[in-house]
C-alpha cells in the first residue's frame, strides 16, 4: 500500500464494518453530545451501515469502550472525558480506528490556555490573555487587556461560563461563574469585529461561515436555541480574503496537530486583522451545528460527510500501518 492509493478514498460500506457512535459523556455539553450523536447514527442507519450508539458514562466508560465490539469508532463526545484524550487514550488501546485527532492533540486543543500558548509560540494571531485565579489582581488584569474582555473556563465548550466584562466591578462574579465549570479560568483581550468559523475536513477547509447574533456574543443560547441567530455562507469575503482566512485556519489546525475533521473559531477586528479563537477537534453534529451547514454549501450532504470523517479516520490507520511498514523495512 503506498500514500497515494490511501488518498484515493475509494471505500465502501464492507470497508466501515460496525461502528459505534460515542455520545453523551459527563461534561457539561452532554446533551448537545447526544443530540448530535443520534444524528449521527441516523446517516449512518439511512446508509445500511451497521453501526450501535454507546451512551458513554464516567463510572463504566472503561468496561463500556473494553466490551465493545466494533471496527470504527466515531467520537461524538464533546468537552471533557470526550475531546480531552481521555477517550482517545481509550480507543487507542483498542488499536481500533476513531474518527477525530489524537491523545496529544486533543488534549491540547481541548485546554484554551495551552492552545493560545502553542499558537503564540508559533506565531499565529491569538488574542492576548491571562490565566485567574482566586489571588489575581483583576484590576491588573483588566488594565493590561484593556474592558471589555472575555472570561472563560479553560476546559469546557459550547461557551458554557463564558462571560463578556464591561467594568471592572463585574470581573469577579465573571471569574465565579467561570470557575463553576472549571477551576483553570482565564481572561482574553475582547475582539471587536466579526466572527467566522472554518470547518476543517482531511487536509481540506469547507467554506467559511459569518455569524452574527443580537446577543452579546455567540453563546449556548444563540447556538443552540435562538431564532435570531444568523449565519451567512458564503461568508462575504472576497476570493483573496477567504483563502487567507482558510490558510490561517489549517495552519493552527495543523500546528496543534489536529487532524481527521474539526473547526477553527477566527475573528476579524475592526482593522481587518484576524485573530484565531479556539479549535474544536469534536464539533457539533445538531441541526444547529455549523459544519453541517459549511458543508451543504460545498455540495456536500450531512450522509457524505459522516463518511467522509469515517473515511478520515480510516486513512489515519492506513497511513500508521504505510510507516509501520516502512519502518521495518
Amino acid at each position: 500500500m503506498t500514500i497515494e492509493n490511501i488518498n484515493k478514498n475509494n471505500n465502501t460500506r464492507n470497508d466501515y464494518g460496525k461502528v459505534v457512535v460515542l455520545m453523551g459523556g459527563w461534561s457539561a455539553e452532554r446533551e448537545v453530545s447526544l443530540n448530535g450523536g443520534s444524528a449521527v447514527v441516523d446517516a449512518l442507519q439511512k446508509q445500511d451501515i451497521d453501526c450501535v450508539a454507546l451512551d458513554i458514562k464516567k463510572s463504566e466508560v472503561f468496561s463500556q469502550i473494553s466490551n465493545c465490539e466494533y471496527d470504527i469508532a466515531f467520537n461524538m463526545l464533546h468537552g471533557r472525558g470526550g475531546e480531552d484524550g481521555i477517550i482517545q487514550a481509550l480507543l487507542e488501546l483498542k488499536s481500533k480506528p476513531y474518527t477525530g485527532s489524537d491523545v496529544s492533540a486533543s488534549a491540547i486543543t481541548m485546554d484554551k490556555v495551552k492552545t493560545k500558548q502553542l499558537l503564540e509560540g508559533v506565531g499565529l494571531p491569538t488574542p492576548s490573555f491571562a490565566v485567574i485565579t482566586e489571588e489575581s489582581d483583576l484590576e491588573y488584569i483588566a488594565s493590561s487587556l484593556g474592558l471589555p474582555l472575555v472570561v472563560k473556563p479553560a476546559l469546557e465548550g459550547s461557551s458554557f461560563g463564558m462571560s463578556i466584562v464591561e467594568e471592572v466591578s463585574e470581573f469577579y462574579d465573571a471569574y465565579v461563574l467561570a470557575s463553576d465549570f472549571c477551576s483553570s479560568v482565564m481572561a482574553e483581550a475582547f475582539i471587536e469585529g466579526i466572527e467566522y468559523t472554518a470547518t476543517i475536513l482531511g487536509d481540506d477547509v469547507l467554506p467559511i461561515i459569518r455569524l452574527e447574533t443580537p446577543r452579546k456574543f455567540y453563546d449556548y443560547v444563540a447556538k443552540y436555541e435562538a431564532t435570531d441567530t444568523h449565519y451567512f455562507c458564503p461568508a462575504g469575503l472576497d476570493n483573496n480574503e477567504e483563502e487567507q482566512l482558510k490558510n490561517l485556519a489549517l495552519s493552527a489546525f495543523k500546528a496543534c496537530g489536529a487532524i481527521g475533521w474539526g473547526r477553527v473559531d477566527l475573528f476579524i477586528d475592526q482593522d481587518n486583522k484576524p485573530w484565531i479563537i479556539e479549535i474544536n477537534t469534536v464539533p457539533g453534529m445538531t441541526d444547529h451545528s455549523l459544519v453541517p451547514m459549511s458543508a451543504a454549501q460545498a455540495g456536500i450532504n450531512f450522509e457524505t460527510l459522516v463518511l467522509m470523517i469515517l473515511d478520515e479516520a480510516l486513512k489515519k490507520e492506513k497511513y500508521a500501518e504505510v510507516v509501520n511498514e516502512n519502518q521495518s523495512n
